[in-house]
């Protein structure tokens, strides 16, 4: 949301809350409502071309590659807009992707109806419910605080870019963004299933 914000001049503002929500400083779904609010009025258009126009972090293709070389499933779980999570599930080629949906009004951004929660695990547990997997096959990669509660559902986590209070909870650790690095985590956990 900070990129679309620059486009109305609010991407500090923006950001601000986003880290706020990030740190645990605010409930997140407050901070998401008025990120939303901030961006009222933009049009789909914009929305569409920053979504599309977004890179993916270093080392994404490697690693979703990779991850089904292994045979892993792979789930997105994202507070973000469906209108960019549908776009790295599909280009990435992820199994499953759970966000939130921008909603507009005569092309213009009016509302957000939120399926994700800060607490992700609803969502997460229903549609692995749905799917049969077990916990004990879970990876959880998280970077914010409010996504701490994955950690309950998973055997291994990792700490991905963390905050600090991620980084204490975590199994394994990754500072360096680059997403290819969790590639030989996967290999070493892959081999005791």
């Amino acid at each position: 949301m900070p990129t679309l914000a620059r486009l109305i001049g609010k991407e500090k503002e923006v950001y601000d809350i986003t880290l706020a929500g990030i740190r645990g400083e605010i409930k997140w779904e407050e901070g998401l409502r008025k990120r939303v609010n901030i961006l009222r009025g933009m049009s789909y258009e914009n929305c569409e071309r920053v979504a599309r126009g977004l890179p993916f972090m270093r080392g994404a293709r490697e690693l979703f590659n990779e991850l089904r070389k292994m045979g892993f499933n792979t789930m997105a779980v994202s507070g973000g807009p469906s209108i960019l999570v549908n776009r790295v599930k599909k280009e990435l080629g992820i199994d499953y992707a759970l966000s939130n949906r921008l909603i507009f009004k005569d092309g213009r951004l009016s509302d957000i109806e939120i399926r994700i929660t800060s607490n992700k695990v609803d969502a997460v547990e229903e549609l692995i419910k749905k799917l049969g997997w077990e916990n004990k096959r879970i990876v959880a990669v998280v970077d914010g605080a409010n996504d701490l509660k994955l950690f309950e559902i998973a055997e291994l986590k990792i700490a991905f870019n963390a905050q600090p209070i991620v980084r204490e909870r975590a199994d394994i650790v990754v500072l360096e963004k680059d997403l290819t690095k969790l590639i030989p985590i996967f290999r070493r956990f892959a081999k005791k299933l």
